[in-house]
């Protein structure tokens, strides 16, 4: 029906180059037809009883084609990675390199994978930097806040210490850590989130030259920006996946319920309980973090 050829490129990304030969496409160009035929409405016929002959007037080949494409593509992908034991994290990128009528057809298809962690020496890590802050924390006259002070600017103060505490753990775990990202997923983000960001921009009536203007920032800027951005969050996401396998963290089905409970809109309540999953791995990422600030 088809070959094709596997190629490891860098950061995880894998490209397929699949060769179709020209008896395989003129099948499936003719299964497609079929498939149209049953919905093809002709006066003086009934729905899906059009004879192929006066069909091939109505049915243009762009669209039959269409058609063999989104039936064929994805049942080749789906075939290819399982039988190569891939396991893609984003949606394929698909070229056609050549569709011609009466030729063989060649295809590239372009994915990305889970990147390989490599974890440093984190522990170590941590436990200098926490020494180190408790040095910080020795007193210093005009340093720390007076006795007087009220009780909840202290508090307030040891939610900032902490969170601040928790980003540096976190920034040099990504210092320490090699994990490359594939550049289709950063691809992936960063359309969907120019897209989101131009919508957002027409919904005030400001056109993106003046958005960008207002922000001092020409069109290559923002998207190295969201780049970079992009990039460190996927890297922590999926370094904190990594630690809570490694440390073996999950999240029991009380914890679950209990975060559930605490919705107060019933409807609300039974959507969180359909995407419990999601829950569950924002409950985990937390625990894992819990976890870094307790090392």
């Amino acid at each position: 029906m088809y070959t094709h050829t596997l190629k490891k490129l860098e950061k995880n990304t894998v490209e397929i180059l699949v060769d179709i030969p020209k008896n395989t496409v003129e099948k499936e160009y003719a299964a497609s037809f079929s498939i149209l035929l049953l919905n093809l409405e002709v006066e003086g016929f009934r729905k899906g009883k059009v004879p192929a002959k006066i069909a091939e007037k109505h049915l243009k080949k762009e669209t039959v084609y269409q058609e063999l494409i989104r039936s064929l593509v994805p049942r080749i992908y789906q075939e290819i990675i399982k039988k190569e034991g891939l396991k893609p994290i984003v949606s394929p990128k698909i070229e056609l390199l050549n569709a011609k009528e009466n030729e063989d057809w060649q295809i590239k298809i372009t994915l990305a994978e889970k990147p390989l962690i490599q974890l440093g020496k984190y522990k170590d890590a941590i436990k200098k930097i926490k020494s180190e802050q408790k040095k910080e924390d020795i007193w210093v006259p005009g340093k720390n806040p007076p006795s007087g002070a009220p009780k909840d600017l202290s508090e307030k103060e040891k939610s900032k210490k902490q969170q601040e505490l928790l980003n540096t753990i976190l920034s040099t775990i990504l210092k320490e850590t090699k994990c490359e990202i594939s550049d289709l997923v950063i691809e992936e983000e960063l359309n969907h989130r120019l897209s989101n960001l131009v919508t957002d921009i027409q919904k005030i009536g400001l056109t993106v030259e003046a958005y960008l203007k207002s922000k001092n920032l020409t069109q290559d800027q923002l998207r190295s920006k969201y780049k970079e951005e992009i990039e460190q969050t996927y890297k922590l996401e999926f370094i904190l996946a990594e630690l809570a396998d490694r440390e073996n963290i999950k999240v029991e089905n009380q914890e679950l319920e209990k975060l559930l409970s605490n919705i107060t809109d019933a409807k609300e309540r039974e959507s969180a309980k359909a995407n419990s999953y999601f829950y569950a791995s924002v409950l985990r990422k937390q625990k894992t973090l819990d976890y870094l600030l307790g090392l």
